[in-house]
This record gives C-alpha cells, sequence and structure tokens, in this order.
C-alpha cells in the first residue's frame, strides 16, 4: 500500500436500490474517518435507474467513488469479489444496500478492528428487522456454518463486516464461480470479533433476497468449502447397507421356521430405499464434479462492463468483456 491509499474502503454491492442508493450516499459522505475513505459501488444487474443515479453520484461526488458496473446480475457475493479487487484502504467494510444498516455504525466496526486488532469484525443485532422467514434463513445459515466452515463457535456471520487490508487481498484471489465469502475469510483467519449495532427496518424498496438464492448459498458453503455432504452420504449408505444385511437374515430365518418371508411391499421399500439413497449420492457427486468442471471451464466470477471513478472518469471495457480474474490495480 502507499501513502495515497485510504485508510477505509466501504464496498457496497447494488441490485435495484435506486429508492435508497441517494440516501445511502449522503449518510455516508458525512462521515468523518482520519485518513480518510472511498466507496466502491458495484451495480449488480439491476433492472431500475440504480446504474443512471450512481454514474450520477460518481461524476458529482465531493468523496472518492469508484463503480462498476456488472454485465449482468452475478449475485451479492461475487459483486463483493469485484468491490473488493478494486479497493485500496487499509480496512475495507462490506455492506448493504438497503438502509437497514445505518452508515454511521460503519465507524464502531472500523473501532473495533483498530482498537482489538481483530482480522476481521461483524456486526450482531440485538433485533433483525426482516421478515421471517429470511430471519429463519440467517440462523439456518449460520448452523450449517457452524459445521462446514472453520469459524469460531456462536459467532455469528453477517453482510455487515469490517476486514484488514490483508484478508480483503487474501479473500479476492479466490477464482471460484460460486463464492462464499465468510468461508474465504475464515480460511485466513479466525482472529474475528462482533460489535452489537442497529438495524432499522426497510423503509424504501423490496429485498432482492430470494429463497432461490439462499439456497444457492447454503449450496456454495456446503460444496465449496466441505466434504461434509459426502461423508454424510457415506454414513447414510453404510447404515442402509446394515439394515439391509440384518433384514436379509431376517428372510433367511423366517424361511428356516416354516413361515413365509415378507413378500413384495417390503422388496419395493427396499428398493426404493437404496435406490433413492444411491440416486441422492449421485446428486452431490455430480454437483461437486459440476463445480470442478466450472472451475476449469474458467467461468467468470462477474464482469465488468465499465468502471468509473470520481469525478466520472470512464474507463472503457475492451470490446470482448473482460473477465474479472486479475487484481485491479490502484
Amino acid at each position: 500500500m502507499d501513502e495515497s491509499s485510504p485508510h477505509l474502503s466501504i464496498v457496497i454491492p447494488l441490485f435495484n436500490a435506486a429508492l435508497t442508493l441517494p440516501a445511502l450516499y449522503h449518510e455516508l459522505a458525512t462521515l468523518e474517518i482520519g485518513g480518510g475513505f472511498e466507496l466502491i459501488l458495484v451495480n449488480d444487474g439491476s433492472r431500475d435507474e440504480t446504474e443512471e443515479i450512481a454514474r450520477t453520484l460518481t461524476r458529482e461526488s465531493r468523496i472518492s467513488i469508484t463503480f462498476l458496473s456488472l454485465s449482468r446480475n452475478f449475485g451479492e457475493h461475487n459483486a463483493v469479489m469485484a468491490g473488493l479487487r478494486a479497493s485500496r484502504g487499509r480496512y475495507v467494510v462490506t455492506m448493504d444496500d438497503d438502509l437497514q444498516n445505518p452508515p454511521s455504525e460503519v465507524l464502531k466496526l472500523l473501532s473495533a478492528a483498530e482498537s482489538e486488532r481483530h482480522d476481521v469484525v461483524y456486526a450482531i443485532y440485538e433485533r433483525k428487522e426482516h421478515a421471517w422467514w429470511r430471519n429463519l434463513g440467517s440462523r439456518l445459515t449460520n448452523l450449517i456454518a457452524d459445521y462446514v466452515v472453520e469459524k469460531p463457535r456462536r459467532l455469528y456471520l453477517s453482510s455487515f463486516r469490517c476486514m484488514t487490508r490483508l484478508v480483503a487481498d487474501e479473500v479476492a484471489k479466490s477464482r471460484i464461480p460460486y463464492p462464499y465469502i465468510d468461508g474465504l475469510i475464515f480460511q485466513v483467519t479466525q482472529n474475528a470479533g462482533v460489535v452489537r449495532v442497529r438495524h432499522m427496518e426497510r423503509e424504501q424498496g423490496q429485498s432482492g433476497y430470494t429463497l432461490r438464492k439462499l439456497v444457492r448459498l447454503w449450496m456454495s458453503m456446503l460444496v465449496n468449502f466441505s466434504v461434509l455432504p459426502l461423508r454424510l452420504m457415506t454414513v447414510a449408505g453404510m447404515i442402509t447397507s446394515v439394515l439391509g444385511f440384518l433384514a436379509v437374515i431376517e428372510v433367511v430365518l423366517e424361511h428356516l421356521l416354516k413361515r413365509n418371508p415378507t413378500g413384495w411391499s417390503s422388496l419395493m421399500a427396499a428398493t426404493l430405499l437404496l435406490s433413492g439413497t444411491q440416486l441422492l449420492l449421485l446428486g452431490i457427486m455430480g454437483e461437486y464434479v459440476g463445480r470442478i468442471y466450472l472451475g476449469m471451464s474458467a467461468k467468470p466470477q462477474s464482469v465488468v462492463r465499465a468502471k468509473f471513478t470520481s469525478p466520472g472518469k470512464e474507463v472503457e471495457a475492451p470490446l470482448a468483456l473482460r473477465r474479472v480474474f486479475s487484481v485491479f490495480s490502484p
């Protein structure tokens, strides 16, 4: 890092954020951070006026802004990865675009990271102002992460986090098509802390988080960072085999005792049980093989169509959209 690098970078993935982005920018612009800060805005294929608003803010901003426009919707974690590569700060905060995380709480995360010398600091909430199904999904995500991600137990994960430059650079090296940022963080460090912050109700717009995206996140967590599903299926296969062996002994004993062995129904039940187990195992193995194939085929994590930096200088992308596989130079 050089002396011109800001002290803090704030990375914000944008998706249909036209109603919240102006207020979010104005609140962030009032922050006073020693050493200065920059905003990294990443438009993740929004279908509203987010692109135009972000360009206007970048062109007219009095603070440093880098705006990345992705060629399509790649997903929140992929957009954050693109933002991490474009960031230059000694510390990096990632946050959502919906104003449910008050921008003033950024200072709490930064202060904790500096004073307690943590590599990463997560925000925790006394009360989350999300729909019940999303809160349930978050709790399930954290429960799964306890077993498949090497994180400290009882540490609650959230997208509102602060990390050091070391962690941000190491995470940004990942090239997997379906990244899970928290899993990548805990491959680098377990020196994590938490800070209690406010969580506000969403006043404008609608959440872009769907059940489909939540399931995709679970799959990325399970498949990218653990072989636990394969081990569970191995155990299930062993249990099923033992039960099948006991069933064979029972049939033989019934035959020796001159009784008619259990017939067609038990045979079909056993067949369906074994077939279902085999198909499930093949499906999980296929998911692993498919992701290996995607990694080998160099499927892009994200594609930047254009890059803007305040005061409004556009960096043209090549005619063929370039793939974001190299680290952005500051």
